[in-house]
């Protein structure tokens, strides 16, 4: 797919430091956004990339094809109804970090 701007790049996952969740979050000020309207949301950042692992980049838009609700009147509303919409859609790659305690690859 082409993205709108580099997946990994200063302005997607800078360089893969930051994925799925984080990468959304970046976008909104908690101050200035809300009360933060979905389809205006998707309609500035759809096309963007989200780096969900080391092996997959989705949309903006696959990830709100998940979101219940149409307007969040907070940044914790918000946060935690793209959360569950990444775990509804498989697209958490960290379900279940706990295991990896006492590994050497703790999360």
């Amino acid at each position: 797919m082409e993205w709108s701007h580099d997946p990994d790049g200063e302005h997607g996952s800078e360089g893969r430091r930051k994925y799925g969740h984080t990468v959304i979050a970046k976008k909104v000020n908690e101050n200035e956004d809300f009360p933060l309207d979905c389809d205006t949301f998707v309609s500035e950042y759809g096309d963007h990339p989200v780096r969900i692992d080391n092996d997959t980049v989705v949309s903006v838009a696959d990830v709100f094809e998940h979101v219940e609700g149409a307007e969040f009147a907070e940044f914790i509303e918000f946060n935690q109804a793209f959360g569950r919409a990444m775990r509804q859609g498989e697209l958490w790659s960290y379900e279940g970090a706990g295991e990896f305690v006492g590994t050497g690859n703790e999360v």
